[in-house]
């Protein structure tokens, strides 16, 4: 079955998508090119990538029409695209030539307005979409349908909100910011405050602040600070289903995968990246270049440059060493229960001998 979706593009030659990333070609340059897809999915009309020599095999079975190779493969006769990065090339001619078309631009008659907004120019306003007071939208932005923005928000220039996106009050999006589907920019941070054992709710009067190039996946939490910003910085790039709490401040150009938990209040550096469903306590500071393992649970600073992992986090190479350990301890359990009876045999000789007349 061909699982290669419709692209936008007709048809673009083997010759115009080496110009556009500047590539080395082997092989024809006459060769039209309708999509991209992977090896095994691809068609002859396909252009396919190969990430390294142990994937040429894979290459050699596959229908693509063209590949883009960081080596090329021997004795192929399709054209290949010689670049230093295969991955990075392959995504800047998605971009550009495959990418679906942008939705219409202007309003849609369902979308309810309010008053003292500005909408800039292209923009696109989908079905239902509902606007607060004093919004402030930029040039060539694309809200999806069913997008709440609440009042005095700031989205800047080229930014895509996907459907059921919440924006809330007083937040601030740079340009080129990207919302999937079902995120919520704003909500109230989890703050109480207990007497005589009930809790009382602090009002959160901040907003949350995401810089140029954020990009935050499918429901995706960031709560607004309770006084100051939540301020996610320029470049960073977090995956679904993310919890950021209020007053957290993470760096620029970081990764958090999907299902990491950060609480208040918490200060990460840049370029951090966090595996999948890792936790990061209150009150902490994580430094620049910090790497943190899936699963792990951060309950002190980290320094600049550090791999950590485990529950407590510790280091990286500490943490594997102990996971070895781990899956040794019922022999070692044996082995120490083993030495305890000899022991005790010894002892016991020992005061036989010390007895003895």
């Amino acid at each position: 079955m061909n699982t290669t979706f419709p692209q936008h593009a007709a048809h673009v030659s083997v010759h115009q998508l080496a110009d556009a990333i500047h590539a080395t070609v082997q092989g024809p340059t006459d060769v039209l090119i309708s999509g991209i897809s992977q090896l095994d999915h691809a068609m002859g009309s396909d252009l396919s990538f190969v990430l390294k020599p142990t994937f040429h095999a894979a290459a050699k079975l596959s229908q693509a029409g063209a590949f883009v190779v960081g080596q090329p493969i021997p004795d192929e006769p399709r054209p290949q695209l010689i670049v230093p990065h295969p991955l990075i090339a392959i995504a800047t001619l998605a971009q550009r030539f495959f990418a679906p078309p942008l939705p219409p631009r202007g309003i849609h008659p369902s979308a309810i307005l309010g008053v003292e907004g500005r909408i800039g120019p292209e923009a696109s306003i989908g079905a239902l979409v509902t606007i607060g007071d004093r919004v402030q939208i930029g040039a060539r932005a694309t809200i999806y349908a069913n997008v709440h923005i609440g009042n005095d928000v700031i989205i800047g220039d080229d930014c895509t909100l996907y459907p059921q996106v919440s924006v809330l009050d007083r937040c601030v999006l740079g340009n080129r910011v990207i919302l999937h589907s079902g995120t919520v920019i704003g909500s109230d941070g989890f703050g109480y405050t207990q007497l005589d054992s009930r809790h009382h709710k602090i009002l959160q009067l901040g907003n949350v602040f995401l810089e140029d190039d954020v990009e935050l996946g499918a429901n995706v939490t960031v709560d607004r600070g309770t006084f100051g910003s939540t301020r996610i910085k320029r470049g960073t790039k977090v995956d679904n289903q993310v919890q950021i709490a209020h007053n957290v401040v993470i760096g620029e150009d970081c990764i958090l995968v999907a299902q990491v938990g950060i609480a208040g209040s918490t200060t990460l550096g840049n370029n951090v990246m966090i595996g999948g469903q890792a936790g990061l306590v209150d009150h902490i500071t994580v430094g620049d270049n910090v790497r943190i393992a899936a699963g792990s649970g951060v309950t002190n600073d980290v320094s600049p440059g550090f791999i950590v992992g485990g529950r407590p986090a510790v280091d990286h190479a500490t943490w594997r060493k102990s996971q070895v350990i781990q899956y040794q301890l019922p022999e070692l359990r044996k082995e120490i229960l083993s030495l305890r009876k000899r022991i005790a045999l010894l002892e016991s000789r020992l005061t036989e001998t010390h007895d003895s007349p």
